[in-house]
């Protein structure tokens, strides 16, 4: 904390060299277990068989939009939704067909803040090490390639599964916006969650030590697990 020569009231540090910070592209990042692909229209009907239909309305509950009972609707969704968040890939584990969708939304370059958002995973991502990949390549891309200063996740407080993933990633719990947002007709308290520059290396750390080859056996099964 520093001082105002003129007022004597407290200002946070400054930042020398300081400079808005590059507009995430998309552009293709590739892991070991799985690739981000920026999303079209040519994924569409791929994704359909990943997250539509209704018997996977479940997966929706939680995002502003869906569910996608059939492919026409998820046409459209999709499609509009690039229209307003184009920084939006395909989750394509090697080998295999798009199987889910993840952002980078709420970009301001001249803070250096962004918001990893729209993450949706059909069932064969949910709970594996492609789905940590996934988040973790955005979350390098952002902090370590472009060296913005905060990378937040935030979500409906009534969803467990992505408030503890949040924690599993490395995100730090700051607090709930009550009475947030009105989503589908319904009342949503939104937690808030965020990773800074400095607390980044030591995360980065243990997602690469935890998606290290020898970090699972034969059968995928993980010998230690990714905490805090």
């Amino acid at each position: 904390m520093t001082r105002s020569d003129d007022t004597e009231q407290p200002l946070g540090p400054e930042l020398p060299g300081w400079s808005p910070r590059p507009r995430p592209e998309r552009i293709e990042l590739q892991g070991r277990y799985v690739d981000l692909v920026p999303l079209s229209s040519a994924h569409f009907a791929e994704l359909f068989a990943a997250v539509g239909g209704e018997e996977r309305g479940r997966l929706w509950t939680y995002l502003p939009v869906g569910p996608a009972r059939d492919l026409p609707a998820l046409w459209m969704l999709l499609a509009a939704w690039l229209e307003r968040e184009p920084v939006t890939f395909v989750i394509v584990p090697k080998g295999g067909r798009p199987e889910g969708v993840v952002a980078v939304i709420n970009i301001e370059e001249a803070h250096g803040k962004a918001e990893i958002g729209f993450v949706l995973y059909g069932d064969a991502l949910a709970r594996t090490r492609e789905a940590t990949e996934a988040v973790h390549l955005l979350q390098a891309h952002v902090l370590d390639d472009l060296a913005y200063r905060r990378l937040e996740w935030k979500c409906d407080s009534l969803n467990g599964p992505s408030h503890r993933a949040a924690l599993r990633l490395g995100f730090t719990f700051e607090g709930t916006f009550r009475n947030h947002w009105v989503v589908k007709g319904r009342s949503r308290d939104t937690d808030w969650f965020a990773i800074t520059d400095a607390a980044w290396p030591a995360i980065r750390a243990r997602h690469e030590a935890w998606l290290a080859p020898e970090n699972f056996d034969a059968d995928g099964r993980q010998a230690s697990a990714l905490d805090r």
